[in-house]
């Protein structure tokens, strides 16, 4: 593997980011103590890949269809997205061919450090749904490759579920014309988190999003850096992300948008929200935006704030205990960013699991 580089917080797209857990967990090795994932599983009736420390369980997975192996990406430069060299899964669907069902993939960590990577390549108006989940212990970094020809529709839903140790992920598509790529996150479990998009829209009439709803307790860190570029006319994008921070944790969510010269009537919004449930907590938000066409519509918002005592109070009034009462105010603050996720059983899925980590609050 690649020598271990980290990036220091003197770089800008890595200020708020806490990588110093990254090189023990890289000098030791896995345990093998593989959680239960069969509650996992969405059985949506598409493909399967179970990934253990980096590695295809082949007894417990389905491809039909997925390539597993080795797969060529280039990263970019990226420090993290670069080390991602183990085996990974790779998606390739010719003119007008979609995936029956949802395709889940699900990776496994038990300790150490795994690497590994993905390609998702559609023809002119293919369709897919992916949904991805990272679960255990230790250092899970990925990278994901995505090509979208004309007309091409993918839908990505990503758990960041483990229960300790860091999960890194890097974004990187292309978007070709009239394509669209959504993709929804959910940061929860007790890990620390990088998220890291980067999605040029190269065709006219192509759609990009991304965002999700990050939850963080305790000293946890999640930590997101995306940039949206609009190389061609009249394509929409949208970022819409919430994060909900507790007792010391910290949130960060740096947004981007870039639009050229040529990329005449833009559609661009930012809409970033933190919600701070202690007054110990911390949330960053740093949208931006870097536009040089004259003929676009771009808006970025953000906004940082407690619960409405207002509305804790006309709660109590009706007899909501304080708990409940906050975890309902929370569940809704992140409610329309999970509600994007276009595929109805994952979408109540990731809306379940962050009422349960918002109603397990102590």
């Amino acid at each position: 593997m690649t020598s271990l580089v980290l990036p220091s917080t003197r770089e800008e797209a890595w200020r708020w980011s806490d990588l110093s857990a990254l090189p023990a967990l890289a000098g030791s090795g896995p345990t093998g103590q593989q959680a239960d994932v069969a509650s996992l599983w969405l059985d949506c009736g598409g493909p399967r890949l179970l990934f253990v420390d980096g590695v295809l369980d082949q007894g417990a997975s389905d491809p039909r269809g997925l390539a597993t192996g080795k797969v060529e990406a280039d990263a970019g430069g990226h420090p993290l997205g670069r080390l991602a060299e183990g085996d990974g899964w790779t998606l390739e669907l010719g003119t007008g061919h979609a995936v029956p069902g949802l395709i889940e993939i699900i990776h496994v960590s038990t300790g150490g450090a795994n690497h590994g990577a993905a390609r998702i390549a559609l023809a002119p108006d293919a369709q897919a749904s992916v949904v991805e989940s990272f679960v255990g212990d230790g250092w899970a970094n990925r990278l994901t490759d995505i090509r979208l020809a004309k007309g091409a529709r993918l839908m990505r839903a990503v758990r960041l579920a483990q229960d300790s140790g860091f999960t890194s992920v890097r974004e990187q598509a292309d978007l070709g014309e009239g394509a669209s790529l959504v993709t929804v996150l959910l940061g929860e479990g007790g890990a620390g988190t990088r998220i890291d998009g980067a999605i040029r829209i190269g065709g006219k009439g192509a759609y990009a999003e991304i965002g999700g709803a990050l939850l963080a307790r305790d000293e946890q860190r999640h930590d997101v850096n995306v940039v949206v570029r609009h190389d061609a006319r009249g394509c929409v994008s949208r970022q819409i992300w919430r994060s909900v921070a507790d007792d010391r944790a910290i949130a960060s969510i740096a947004a981007r948008v870039e639009v050229a010269r040529d990329a005449q009537k833009t559609d661009a919004e930012q809409s970033l929200r933190g919600l701070l449930l202690k007054r110990s907590a911390t949330a960053n938000l740093k949208p931006e935006l870097e536009i040089f066409a004259d003929d676009v519509k771009c808006a970025h918002g953000a906004t940082v704030g407690e619960l409405d005592r207002n509305a804790l109070f006309y709660l109590a009034s009706r007899g909501v205990p304080p708990q409940e009462a906050q975890a309902l105010l929370t569940r809704a603050f992140v409610a329309d960013a999970l509600a994007r996720i276009g595929e109805e059983k994952a979408r109540e899925t990731f809306s379940r699991e962050a009422e349960e980590w918002l109603g397990g609050r102590a």
